[in-house]
């Protein structure tokens, strides 16, 4: 029997699955750690969770698989994206990493928007500056903390960090690459015209690798601490998203996936490169070899929903604790009770800001339109739209790219909830399906160790080999009629409270 590992070095944990050749998964593991916010919109982690999460994650299904540990052939390593770990010339971390949803860096963007310009950045880079992206976060580095970022020999994104643990090797692949804004995304390659420009060391970033590449090998001491064999290959893998987007089976044209997790995307495969002119999508490379992807982000979606639960729901969760159910089966139940449109209330789920459409770090959440008929069960069905409404943000303007779009594969915590999955097939009044797997970037990091050793012979038929559809919805006219009224209600209370959440925003 051969097996694979991937591992996804995520936000808010650590999750590793082991499937054998047929795509089935056979051992699961996941350890979670915190999120740090020491200062608003700030977000940071300790690399030493991730490494000890890794460590023990590995060490699970060392232990699930028994003896048929020895049968693994390789591990597709993926996780969060445009971190930043800033390692010194003893390749020790000097500071807790800057996470991809930090906010912190929207001067620097200002700033390299206006040394490059902004139409040449996009031609440059595919992208504009975000304050997620890696680059500002190095700038801001050398703006702020100045005896810290002298001192500086590496920067490494979150799974790269976990790589270098594993194998010793500096390495990354060309899509997580890519969300760095230094890099080349047509031609595969560190952007070093660009680097020179923002004075940025190009010795600071490792060498990009194609998804299903080799970079190393699991080192003797880690194999002693997990109790997997020594010398399996680790493979490049990819960033969470084009991981996620091969676990999903997102390698052709006209089939996208729409994942919502702690943050939502759209994702849709591209066989050239495709650019939104001003730069509301974000232009990758693929995990597949020479293949690219278009890519809308919402930073705020489950982790809207998470916030809700959180803060408002404490009768839920107790009860669910009592019952051993699921808080958020009591949430979206109340939600589904409430009128299509929540009667007037709308939800802005801009808790940290926003990437797609506005490009925003100002944007703040809000509850529009609440009067006395409202209840915690129209906050519930406000939130799941306005979800589902900044989900279609992104996919609008996939299709004014002419990106066909057949069908949109649910995944993520949004996908368990038949409520929201309704919701979204109207709200975006496409044909929406599951297929067989629901394991995330994790599996699609899987499959590309699958590949790289051998078991397939590449990305496609790796993904035509386990990935079906298991069941389906279609739109319904009529309610799809009534949530483009409120799609366009939704977008006219972003653009009538944004100058106030800048002016605010520029308070704190």
């Amino acid at each position: 029997m051969s097996l694979a590992i991937g591992l996804d070095v995520g936000t808010s944990g650590t999750k590793g699955i082991a499937v054998d050749a047929e795509g089935q998964v056979v051992a699961s593991a996941l350890e979670e750690y915190p999120l740090l916010s020491p200062k608003p919109n700030w977000a940071e982690q300790d690399p030493a969770e991730w490494k000890g999460a890794a460590i023990k994650v590995l060490s699970r299904l060392a232990v699930d698989l028994g003896p048929c540990a020895v049968d693994v052939k390789g591990l597709g390593l993926t996780g969060q994206m445009h971190g930043s770990v800033f390692l010194d010339a003893d390749n020790q971390v000097l500071r807790p990493a800057i996470l991809w949803c930090d906010q912190r860096t929207a001067a620097q963007c200002d700033a390299i928007t206006e040394k490059v310009g902004a139409e040449r950045l996009i031609e440059m880079v595919c992208n504009p500056a975000l304050t997620g992206f890696t680059a500002p976060k190095i700038l801001w580095l050398r703006d702020n903390e100045p005896e810290v970022y002298e001192r500086v020999k590496r920067v490494l994104l979150p799974k790269d960090y976990i790589r270098y643990e594993l194998t010793g090797e500096f390495a990354t692949d060309v899509a997580d690459a890519s969300g760095t804004l230094l890099f080349d995304v047509r031609n595969r390659t560190w952007h070093t015209e660009l680097m020179s420009m923002l004075d940025i060391p190009s010795d600071f970033m490792p060498r990009a690798y194609e998804g299903p590449e080799v970079t190393g090998t699991l080192t003797p001491g880690v194999a002693n601490a997990t109790g997997l064999p020594a010398g399996i290959p680790v493979v490049a893998g990819g960033g969470d998203q084009a991981a996620g987007g091969v676990g999903c089976g997102i390698v052709r044209t006209g089939v996208i996936s729409s994942t919502v997790g702690t943050s939502g995307v759209v994702f849709a495969f591209a066989d050239e490169v495709s650019l939104d002119p001003q730069g509301r999508v974000h232009t990758f490379c693929h995990a597949v070899p020479g293949k690219w992807h278009v890519m809308g982000v919402v930073l705020s979606a489950g982790g809207s929903l998470r916030w809700f639960r959180d803060a408002l729901c404490r009768d839920e969760i107790a009860v669910a604790a009592e019952t051993g159910a699921d808080p958020y089966e009591y949430i979206t139940a109340a939600a589904d009770r409430a009128p299509l449109g929540a009667e007037g209330l709308t939800f802005l789920p801009y808790l940290t800001g926003e990437r797609t459409p506005h490009k925003d770090p100002h944007a703040k959440g809000a509850f529009i339109g609440l009067s006395l008929r409202h209840d915690k069960a129209h906050m519930a069905r406000a939130v799941l739209e306005g979800v589902a409404f900044a989900m279609r943000d992104s996919l609008e303007i996939i299709r004014e790219m002419g990106v066909p779009i057949e069908q949109v594969r649910a995944s993520g915590g949004g996908a368990r909830s038949e409520v929201w999955r309704r919701i979204q097939t109207d709200v975006n009044n496409a044909p929406l399906v599951l297929i067989n797997v629901d394991e995330g970037p994790a599996y699609g990091a899987a499959l590309l160790a699958t590949v790289a050793t051998g078991m397939y012979a590449s990305v496609e038929e790796a993904c035509d080999a386990t990935i079906r559809v298991v069941d389906s919805w279609e739109p319904d006219a009529g309610r799809v009629r009534q949530y483009d009224d409120w799609f366009a209600e939704y977008q006219a209370a972003y653009n009538a409270l944004a100058p106030g959440f800048r002016r605010v925003g520029q308070m704190l």
